[in-house]
């Protein structure tokens, strides 16, 4: 008898793509398959020469990239010295999540498709393209995808003899089961942010949890955005970076809405517990201290601010004791009620703790081992570092639009990551911010000579302000930035800076006020109108030009 295995790998970016592979990695077991579901750089892709049956989902982020965590397996599988035959006994799939607003629309996903046919895979499917703009979202391609796999793979794999494929009505097993401990139990508190070595540079198991030293707002206090400058202590992180690079954030839920889940779901935060994985296999989540309280899961873990997903539903659909509301979470995770979905949950961008007032029957019943299949972690927030090391060493700045607006819903919608950092006054205690560097995609010219022009309108020109004190401090002329914003006196960032430096001769400054006259204007008029000093600039200096924002 065939070993019925299946191998779910996935890349993602916004948690999507990790979405869809567990759905799927379900609907395996479901149809009794032994199934592992992994982050494609958490596989050893050495061993992909071993396996019969993989299904592959990724997303394609920025300008046609894999997401950070297949970026080793890519390059890995690019490999000029890989055998074409390599992969002769694999039967694969290839699922892509995109976006075809974007010219490079599921690009990794055609890629990947194309690659392992080269290395002699054999494709079950032609490659699915998951569309975002589509009404129904990606599902609309998904679904139909999905039940045309599983009927070529049951081909293959037929169920073994007296088992049939388990019930949708019946709820699948945790990941995790939770263990509450006694109020004496011998084991030790673990902590928010354990003291990382010395040596070891700060990354998303480690961050360094640095101490805010200042938290600015930059635009006037009648403007409707709010910007702030902060500050961040590195100091003793071992964290070195460059112009261009990014500061990977680890945000928080707010302390009122930790609350009002605990209420909710009648938990106490103060309960300490163990998770053990359901599966021999399995591993624990990797950012979650053991043992754990409850108020911590939800403070630092659980993604309570996110729209909920289609999964959410088919899940919270299990708990439900009241008939109304499981009927109504059913309809919310068919293929038939997606349009209701998207106008109640994405359109006005429905929280997870506001979806789970509108279950009350539900929400109570849910089992806590549950909340962890349910409620995806909070991912953490990449912002452009707006500050160079040789300017202000063992400091981190960078320019945060604290992000608030209305839709139908009575309150207003905020950033979970801005409205946090928004809220952390230094003067009004010692504040700590979990994170690490990244580097970027942005790299500034080697050679001092090389004249640079940047175009950063509103906080795009962050990058640019870490890239020209860099320049300045080492002496660097040839600087040009075209800044845009609405008006001087309300949201001109670091506007006594930039002055400084023109005075002084290292910079040449555009900038575009769109609403101080009647006539609009961008910075891409300012462009037009000094288009012979830019040419000048290119052609005969060889300028690198940059845009962000």
């Amino acid at each position: 008898m065939v070993e019925r295995k299946l191998l779910v790998l996935f890349g993602s970016q916004t948690g999507t793509a990790q979405d869809t592979a567990e759905r799927i990695g379900r609907e395996a077991k479901r149809r009794h398959f032994q199934c592992r579901v992994e982050a494609l750089d958490s596989y050893d892709v050495a061993n992909l020469i071993n396996e019969l049956l993989v299904i592959f989902v990724c997303a394609t982020t920025g300008q046609g990239d894999p997401p950070d965590n297949m970026k080793m397996f890519w390059r890995f599988l690019f490999r000029k010295n890989l055998p074409p035959g390599s992969l002769c006994q694999l039967d694969y799939a290839v699922l892509g999540l995109g976006d075809s607003s974007y010219p490079k629309f599921n690009f990794v996903a055609k890629k990947l498709h194309k690659r392992l046919l080269q290395l002699g895979g054999n494709p079950l499917l032609p490659v699915a393209l998951g569309d975002d703009q589509h009404d129904l979202g990606p599902d609309a391609v998904v679904d139909p995808w999905l039940l045309a796999l599983w009927d070529k793979i049951l081909a293959l794999y037929p169920l073994p003899p007296g088992l049939e494929i388990i019930s949708p009505d019946v709820r699948p097993p945790p990941k995790y089961t939770l263990h509450y401990l006694a109020e004496d139990s011998p084991y030790p508190n673990g902590g928010l942010l354990q003291p990382i070595a010395p040596r070891a540079v700060p990354s998303e198991l480690h961050p360094f949890a640095a101490r805010v030293v200042s938290n600015q707002r930059v635009t006037a206090e009648s403007h409707f955005q709010d910007v702030r400058l902060i500050e961040f202590d590195v100091t003793g992180s071992g964290i070195m970076f460059s112009a261009g690079d990014v500061v990977m954030i680890q945000p928080q839920n707010c302390p009122e809405d930790v609350q009002q889940f605990c209420q909710l779901l009648r938990l106490d935060p103060d309960r300490r517990f163990v998770l053990k994985p359901t599966e021999p296999d399995a591993s624990l989540p990797a950012l979650l201290p053991q043992p754990c309280t409850i108020r911590h899961l939800v403070t630092h873990y659980l993604d309570i601010s996110c729209v909920p997903r289609r999964s959410f539903f088919e899940l919270l659909s299990y708990f439900s004791t009241n008939e109304l509301e499981r009927e109504k979470l059913q309809e919310f995770s068919s293929a038939q009620g997606q349009e209701e979905l998207y106008s109640y949950c994405n359109r006005p961008r429905r929280t997870t703790l506001e979806t789970l007032w509108d279950f009350p029957h539900t929400t109570c019943a849910i089992p806590p081992e549950y909340l962890l299949d349910l409620i995806p972690r909070i991912r953490p927030r990449a912002f452009s570092i707006a500050s160079s090391m040789l300017a202000h060493p063992d400091r981190i700045q960078i320019l945060v639009a604290v992000v608030r607006y209305k839709t139908q819903l009575s309150k207003p919608r905020r950033g979970l990551c801005s409205t946090w950092l928004a809220s952390l006054n230094p003067e009004q205690g010692d504040f700590r911010v979990p994170l690490w560097v990244k580097k970027g995609g942005m790299k500034f010219p080697a050679d001092p000579d090389t004249p640079v022009i940047m175009i950063g309108p509103g906080t795009g020109v962050a990058p640019f302000r870490a890239a020209i004190q860099e320049r300045v401090a080492q002496g660097r002329r040839g600087n040009c930035l075209f800044f845009g914003c609405r008006q001087k006196s309300k949201d001109f960032y670091c506007q006594a800076e930039w002055e400084e430096l023109v005075t002084k001769g290292f910079l040449t400054l555009f900038t575009a006020f769109s609403r101080d006259q009647e006539e609009k204007v961008y910075v891409q008029h300012r462009i037009q109108e000094n288009q012979r000093l830019v040419w000048e600039l290119l052609n005969s200096r060889n300028a690198h030009i940059y845009l962000a924002g």
